[in-house]
């Protein structure tokens, strides 16, 4: 009987993993009408006039997400809510508006002469890289919590 157990939890496993690897990578192209309306907002927004050369979602096991490249290189990722998770725009900077006021004050404040060119934002903290390539990591409250040079 133990053996009939093991054998059926082995099989789970294996059946668990085949899925999992089935779904993983699942990305594909949309347009951008098919984002979320607040990346379709945010697109609008901040990258009015530029060329969207490719959208596409990636559907994950329990949730999506989608990315939008620019033809200047520049590109966004979203969560499935349509709410952005990336901004890296490597040729022009990130807009200013997408910055929150804290994390721009500081940057201001601390390398008057540089450029913010990408920006990451997760639950916990934001990560900003800059055009002298100096990385700075904030917490949720906008706290500078790590500089890595």
């Amino acid at each position: 009987m133990k053996i009939m157990r093991r054998l059926t939890f082995i099989l789970a496993c294996l059946l668990t993993l085949c899925a999992t690897i089935a779904c993983a990578d699942n990305e594909k192209p949309i347009a951008v009408s098919q984002l979320p309306a607040n990346a379709q907002q945010f697109i609008t927004q901040h990258f009015a006039g530029r060329k969207v050369a490719l959208a596409k979602v990636e559907n994950e096991i329990v949730s999506k997400s989608y990315e939008v490249m620019f033809a200047d290189g520049s590109h966004v990722d979203f969560d499935g809510k349509g709410n952005w998770t990336e901004v890296d725009c490597r040729q022009t900077g990130v807009p200013t508006a997408v910055i929150p006021n804290q994390i721009m004050d500081y940057v201001k404040a601390n390398y008057p002469d540089v450029t913010v060119m990408k920006i990451e934002r997760d639950r916990r903290e934001y990560e900003v890289k800059l055009s002298n390539r100096i990385e700075l990591k904030f917490d949720k409250k906008f706290r500078l919590i790590d500089i890595d040079m």
